[in-house]
Parts: C-alpha cells; sequence; structure tokens
C-alpha cells in the first residue's frame, strides 16, 4: 500500500492551485474541466485540491478550517528555509512562525496558505 493523494477542501480549487504553484514551485499536472478538483505534483504522494462544494454534492460534510487551531500541517523540505518563506509571503501566505533553529538541528518556518490550512517550510533535520 502506498499514500497516493491528499486532498484538501477549498471554495476556489484554480486560486489555490495557482497559490502552491506561486508560494513553492509546484507544477499543477492536473485540472478538471469543471475547475473542481485538481493536483500538484509533489513527488510519489500528490497534494490534491477539491472545491468544497463538489465535496458536498458527493454527501461529504467540509468542515471549516481554523487557522486558529489547526489539526494537520502540510510540510515542504527545503535547503532554502529563508528564501522559501520569502516567495510564500509574497504569494499571499501569512506568517504564522518566523524562521528558527530548533534543538534537533532542523531550521523552521510556518505558514499559513490563502485557505488557512498551516504549512511548515523546514530543512531536512541535521542539516
Amino acid at each position: 500500500m502506498r499514500l497516493r493523494y491528499i486532498i484538501l477542501y477549498v471554495e476556489d480549487v484554480l486560486a489555490t492551485l495557482d497559490f502552491y504553484h506561486y508560494a513553492f514551485g509546484l507544477e499543477i499536472g492536473f485540472v478538471h474541466e469543471a475547475n473542481d478538483y485538481g493536483e500538484l505534483i509533489t513527488g510519489q504522494t500528490k497534494l490534491a485540491v477539491s472545491s468544497k462544494k463538489l465535496m458536498t454534492d458527493l454527501g461529504k460534510n467540509p468542515g471549516t478550517i481554523s487557522p486558529k487551531a489547526p489539526t494537520f500541517e502540510i510540510a515542504f523540505e527545503t535547503h532554502d528555509v529563508d528564501g522559501a518563506v520569502k516567495r510564500a509571503l509574497s504569494a499571499g501566505a501569512v506568517l504564522k512562525q518566523e524562521v528558527r533553529q530548533e534543538p534537533w538541528g532542523q531550521t523552521t518556518a510556518y505558514v499559513n496558505d490563502k485557505d488557512g490550512h498551516l504549512i511548515e517550510i523546514c530543512s531536512p533535520v541535521g542539516a
């Protein structure tokens, strides 16, 4: 078994795909013709985006994201955390934690995407 994709539920699929493209340099791999689902290329596991409306139409009940009380985070690893944070902020991300050195040898920072999802930008551990 393998983790195939993670889906974020959002109001505007195209705007979210564009945000991740400009903020993190992710390539858009697929967009459904109805613009209610899309995938970003992130390696073996894709980061997908689905409209809340589509999920509601399919009988799901997507919750509301709370930037003050996140229930999960997405982590992007890079050797240039400072540069990645600047790029994300210029694309509209909201800074949640400044870049800092962690005691376990990792550099981390946190932002929220345009929909409120928590994103960690980090170096490899021990880098």
